[in-house]
């Protein structure tokens, strides 16, 4: 999808010839898989970050393109609408604290992003969904001018036949219907990459699918949207629905959404996964290269998979395999679950707790999936998305091989010893993995998310002020202790 596409009107010709150049991918990464020594190395770790632009009242300010050009730097890029932007930070390899080395890369980035945005009346501030969003800010004029957004944009709706139905139920009820995917970019994210040996793949996805739950429960910070109160992380339920072109028929016959959880555990490898995205999703984008995948492997090259890459780009799985050619071509999951915010400190420490709970439980989890059916592990996560820390959860009992539903901070305290070993497996030091691990530690204790922290203030402003007006002074003070870079467990409640 970071692909800039510039054609914009495709013929039946143009999907037919996509379609073989997919299948032809497959093939190649098939026999890429079978070597060897393909994607062997040391482990590594990246991440994006979506963010919101706002101005001086704390509304969405459409201007992305003038930041853009006002930084001037290739690693900041566009987002959906106009009023969001995403940063790609540079990948951290083989480092003894990885997460202290992208928060570093980030808090730069936010620090260089604010004074630039000062100079147009601008903030920029990193959260899942912003609370004084309203339906004024969305619609068609409100995505970003690039082909590509337009032509997803179109492509979806016209699938679909009719508008997209937003109904999620939380403490308030949103039905809304919809004619375009606007509501989609509403939705940032903070997206983390692993990168994985092919032969540890299927383990360490299985572990992302089975775990990613409980860490988004600790991590949620999207409680409201378009003025209304609704799950923790109401960015889940906001972006499968905003995007979700499939008709009743579909939706019937159980054909899942572009945006989705799984289909099952993975049994062999990351090569079931592609075969599912080519077999399963209509492409979007069916734009060729000239690249031939076998002449690069007959080379000794890894293949690029132009058009297998963009394909998967245009499926949001939650937990996303990345195959890229980087490297002499290696492997990564891409953690997509997890929303932008609340600090610098949350999401990098979220970051360990994945990236130790995927390394720590590798060896153990063929133990436990057969007695924890895939079903349940896709339950948990829309119940951690719409509870967050006051979720329960479905976990297996290993001794008496029953499933039991638990506190998700019960099963939280289970694992950490699993994910501060997983860590030290990982290269990673010893004082690293006990600050990460400490702020982890802090917000189980509190019981304290940013959504939670959003919550508390918006009921305490709620009881003397019109809603609009206790959202906006919500996000000023979100916006003030943000800026102190503290843990959400620090933040100050006063209002």
């Amino acid at each position: 999808m970071g692909k800039y596409i510039q054609q914009t009107q495709f013929t039946a010709r143009d999907f037919e010839q996509y379609r073989k150049r997919l299948n032809e991918s497959l093939k190649a990464l098939k026999m890429l898989l079978a070597q060897p020594e393909f994607g062997r190395g040391a482990p590594s770790f990246g991440a994006e970050l979506e963010l919101y632009i706002i101005n001086e009242q704390g509304a969405a300010k459409p201007n992305n393109a003038v930041l853009l050009g006002l930084m001037n730097d290739k690693q900041l890029t566009w987002e959906l609408n106009r009023f969001n932007l995403e940063y790609n930070f540079m990948p951290v390899m083989q480092d003894k604290a990885p997460f202290t080395k992208i928060k570093k890369q980030m808090t730069d980035l936010l620090s260089c992003l604010t004074d630039s945005a000062k100079n147009r009346q601008a903030r920029i501030l990193p959260i899942g969904i912003l609370p004084t969003l309203q339906a004024k800010d969305l619609g068609l004029k409100a995505l970003t001018g690039l082909p590509r957004y337009h032509i997803l944009a179109k492509t979806l709706r016209s699938k679909r036949g009719s508008d997209f139905h937003l109904h999620i139920h939380g403490e308030d009820v949103l039905d809304l219907h919809w004619p375009d995917i606007s509501p989609e970019g509403a939705a940032t994210s903070f997206q983390f990459h692993y990168r994985v040996n092919p032969d540890d793949f299927a383990a360490a996805y299985n572990v992302a699918q089975l775990t990613i739950p409980l860490v988004l429960a600790l991590s949620a910070n999207s409680p409201f949207f378009l003025g209304r109160k609704l799950w923790q992380e109401t960015r889940i339920a906001l972006f499968k629905q905003a995007t979700d072109y499939r008709t009743q028929y579909a939706v019937n016959k159980h054909f899942p959404a572009r945006v989705f959880y799984g289909l099952g555990w993975v049994r062999k490898d990351v090569y079931a996964l592609f075969a599912e995205a080519v077999c399963l999703f209509d492409p979007i984008f069916p734009v060729c290269s000239q690249e031939n995948p076998f002449a690069q492997l007959r080379a000794g090259e890894a293949p690029a998979l132009s058009e297998l890459r963009l394909h998967v780009g245009s499926i949001w799985n939650w937990n996303r395999p990345i195959y890229d050619p980087f490297d002499n071509g290696h492997l990564r999951i891409e953690l997509r679950a997890l929303p932008a915010g609340p600090s610098p400190t949350n999401m990098l420490a979220s970051a360990a707790l994945i990236s130790g709970l995927m390394r720590g439980l590798q060896e153990h989890v063929i133990k436990i999936l057969p007695e924890f059916p895939f079903h349940y592990a896709e339950k948990n996560f829309y119940r951690a998305a719409k509870y967050g820390l006051n979720a329960c959860l479905f976990w297996p009992n290993l001794r008496t091989g029953k499933l039991q539903q638990r506190p998700v901070i019960s099963i939280l305290k289970d694992l950490l010893p699993f994910a501060q070993d997983g860590l030290s497996q990982l290269g990673i030091e010893e004082t690293e993995i006990r600050q990460q691990m400490e702020i982890i530690h802090a917000g189980m204790e509190s019981r304290m998310n940013g959504a939670q922290w959003q919550i508390n203030v918006f009921d305490k402003l709620i009881q003397s002020e019109d809603r609009q007006t206790a959202l906006a002074q919500l996000v000023e003070l979100y916006y003030k202790q943000y800026q102190t870079g503290k843990a959400v467990h620090e933040w100050s409640q006063k209002i």
